[in-house]
């Protein structure tokens, strides 16, 4: 994410709260010099701090601080006298005491400056005010000779729960990227917000001490590094581990190529010490396809670069991990390799494949993002307009892929100038887009099953929208707002008091807990609360399908939202391996009960408002096809294999065997029937072995949780030697062979899919 750039203007006073220059101010006559390995710091008479790298070269001057206060606004430095100290531990540091504006009496503002190898650490403490807003803090800085833009990233650690279970990511604050044509710098904060930092001015949120005081620290690291590696540098990390390949995505097309796993390790410590690196890959069965070990001494504040290689698979998906062990510490960090090959979908609009939270991030660029939605089989996405977050609507429209909007704010109990001004803005703004259809508004039923809201919802957002799409002559299809689960008390209110015959087609949100897709509860039974069986899939679907044929109207049916969370060591959401069974699952149920259109939530592991922070504890976080860092979860693995076997799919019936807990469907596509079969002997409910609070140790993705394994005869389309192809949910092949018209299956709980079977596999 490039951060914006303005001109910085020293000296200027800046935002609120503008103060005059105090006359008379004293600085110190010489400079103030304290400097360690690759780095220097000199304070200089007027109060600003000049940072230099290797060979005495500028690289940035650190000009002012600026406070914020709920009296007396922004106030910022005007100069200050440096001098050096000596801190507890008998480092020398330099220090700045600032001097405020007339606009700010009684502040002081105090800057303490050390450094050590390649690092320098910064705190400004502030004082003098009971009406400091630290969240607002921020500090100016003047950069020499860049050779490109600022960037912003979010720094993110690899930890492992000592109860077990599998490691996740945490977030570990943020970093402001500068890149010199010899080296890079990184200023690495706690919490930041890139969207309040300019060319001048870093966002720098500082913490209360007292009643009248606060604190901000920073830290500035210079080398050649990853970001990562950076972070644990600021932080003093004894290791640090970041791990990558130069392939966007991690993601590669064909059997054969060498896959490159890049790994950093960085030692924050302050001593030297041996460090040694394991890594390992693994296969989505669990084999160990590559392993080793390297060692080596490292310096305090110097980074190790290394890469392992690796052969792809003609499909799927390879595990590492890269861990750094030395002087009794331990870091290590993971990511996943994939392998999809290209794929020629024929389906156009009439697809029902989206993304719902549209691929805003463009990481690692629009082109790449493009190209991974048309690989995987996107041909909706959700939310598109002009000034929207992510891939243009021409750049959309030239690739075939449709494009709806949602739009939210409705100003319910408003002013009547309030809510004509939203749906103007609004309606206009989609029919700009050229959206297909418009969805008003998101999760306007919450709180769930209670019926709240619905006439205001109606009169001051609804209605509004298709008065003026009517009245623009717009043949716009119009969405209710896609409801959070299957509220059928939401949906009885909004019957009745005419909000049915608005809409053109019917949109929700069927989300989903620790229950396979396929489970469906009888609504009469369904229970409420944040683990209710209210989320479930399948029986929410029936619901709303019964709605639909009971109100009239022919109204489509939207699932604007789809999900397969896989938060961490907890019970309620999928582990990754399930997710990806229950992507493939729920796509295929949705496609047999005749729903319009999924889009899926989301692209990869992120939230909209902390690019590509880490949340672990966050369960919409975990929405994402892929994860953090974008490399490939096995979800989008699986959601391409929906993709690609249901392209131009019909659904025939369900298949029905003698053992009733085997279930399937039938398709036929224009490569013939398809048949996608599993087993429930091990029940619908999974992780179904949580204790009563809600940790729980998922298990590592490669491990096949299903314990009851059933052999299943089913006919094959010919009497001798037809092959049968067995695709697993990640789209991996296997072939059976048929004798006597019969072909012998073994099934669980994991859906598959079959190529190759009779038009009626589970004839008797």
């Amino acid at each position: 994410m490039s951060v914006h750039r303005r001109g910085f203007l020293r000296g200027t006073a800046v935002a609120t709260g503008a103060a005059l220059l105090p006359m008379g101010t004293a600085h110190a006559a010489d400079p103030v010099i304290v400097s360690a390995e690759g780095i220097t710091l000199i304070g200089r008479s007027d109060g600003s701090v000049l940072v230099r790298g290797s060979a005495a070269t500028d690289r940035v001057l650190l000009t002012h601080f600026m406070i914020k206060d709920s009296v007396l606004g922004q106030q910022r430095t005007f100069g200050g006298t440096p001098q050096q100290i000596t801190l507890p531990d008998g480092r020398p540091a330099l220090r700045v005491t600032y001097t405020m504006g007339s606009g700010a009496p009684g502040v002081t503002v105090r800057g303490t400056f050390d450094v050590t190898a390649h690092r320098a650490h910064l705190k400004w403490e502030v004082g003098g005010s009971g009406t400091l807003t630290p969240t607002g803090f921020m500090f100016g800085r003047t950069l020499y000779g860049t050779s490109a833009a600022e960037s912003y990233e979010a720094l993110t650690v690899w930890e492992r729960d000592a109860r077990g279970g599998i490691p996740y990511e945490t977030n570990a604050g943020g970093a402001y990227v500068e890149t010199w044509p010899d080296t890079q710098g990184f200023f690495c904060l706690p919490s930041t917000n890139a969207a309040y930092t300019s060319a001048a001015w870093v966002h720098s949120p500082g913490t209360a001490t007292g009643p009248a005081t606060a604190v901000t620290e920073a830290d500035l690291v210079l080398g050649d590094l990853r970001p990562r590696a950076a972070g644990a540098i600021a932080t003093a990390r004894p290791l640090g581990v970041e791990v990558w390949t130069d392939q966007p995505f991690n993601l590669y097309q064909a059997a054969g190529q060498t896959m490159t796993l890049k790994a950093q390790v960085v030692n924050g410590g302050s001593a030297a010490k041996p460090v040694t690196v394991n890594w390992w890959a693994r296969d989505y069965a669990g084999t160990v396809i590559a392993d080793g070990t390297v060692s080596r001494t490292l310096d305090p504040g110097t980074a190790w670069d290394t890469s392992f290689t690796l052969t792809s698979p003609s499909q799927g998906i390879v595990f590492t991990e890269v861990e750094a062990v030395g002087g009794g510490h331990r870091a290590l960090a993971r990511t996943n390799l994939a392998v999809l090959p290209d794929f020629s979908y024929r389906a156009g609009p009439e697809s029902m494949f989206g993304i719902a939270n549209y691929p805003w991030l463009l990481k690692p660029g629009k082109d790449a993002v493009l190209g991974l939605l048309k690989t995987i089989g996107v041909k909706w996405i959700r939310i598109a307009y002009a000034g929207a977050p992510g891939i243009d609507i021409a750049t959309l429209d030239a690739h075939g892929i449709a494009h709806n909007v949602e739009l939210s704010g409705i100003p319910i109990g408003g002013s009547p100038e309030q809510i004509a001004g939203w749906a103007d803005t609004n309606v206009a703004r989609a029919i700009a887009a050229k959206a297909q259809y418009f969805e008003v508004s998101n999760e306007v039923n919450n709180p769930w099953m209670q019926g709240r809201g619905v006439e205001a919802y109606i009169s001051d957002g609804l209605r509004q929208v298709t008065d003026r799409l009517a009245a623009a002559g717009s043949t716009m299809k119009v969405m209710n707002a896609g409801l959070g689960g299957m509220d059928y008390v939401w949906t009885e209110r909004f019957k009745a008091v005419g909000g049915w015959d608005l809409i053109d087609a019917f949109a929700f949100h069927p989300g989903r807990g620790n229950f396979t897709p396929d489970y469906a509860p009888p609504p009469q039974e369904w229970t409420q609360g944040a683990a209710g069986t209210y989320w479930n899939f399948l029986g929410a679907l029936r619901k709303a399908k019964q709605v639909i044929a009971e109100y009239g109207g022919n109204k489509e049916l939207w699932l604007t939202e789809a999900y397969a969370s896989t938060r961490p060591n907890a019970w309620w959401t999928d582990t990754y391996r399930h997710a990806a069974e229950n992507v493939l699952l729920t796509l295929a149920l949705a496609k047999s009960e005749g729903v319009r259109g999924v889009n899926w939530y989301q692209l990869h592991d992120s939230t909209v408002l902390h690019a590509q922070e880490a949340a672990p504890a966050d369960i919409e976080y975990h929405f994402g096809l892929m994860n953090r860092d974008t490399s490939a979860k096995p979800s989008l693995l699986a959601y391409a294999t929906a993709a690609r076997v249901l392209d131009r799919a019909s659904f025939v019936r369900p298949l029905v065997f003698a053992d009733p807990d085997v279930k399937g469907l039938l398709f036929t596509t224009p490569d013939g029937p398809v048949s996608i079969l599993w087993s429930r002997k091990d029940g619908y409910i999974l992780n179904s072995d949580h204790g009563e609070d809600s940790w729980y140790a998922s298990p590592e993705p490669w491990i096949d949780t299903w314990t009851t394994k059933t052999v299943v005869v089913a006919h094959s389309a010919a009497v001798n030697g037809t092959v049968v192809r067995e695709l697993n949910c990640i789209g991996q092949e296997r072939t059976l062979t048929a004798a006597d018209g019969k072909v012998s299956l073994r099934l669980d709980g994991a859906p598959r899919i079959y190529y190759g079977l009779a038009a009626s596999p589970d004839w008797k």
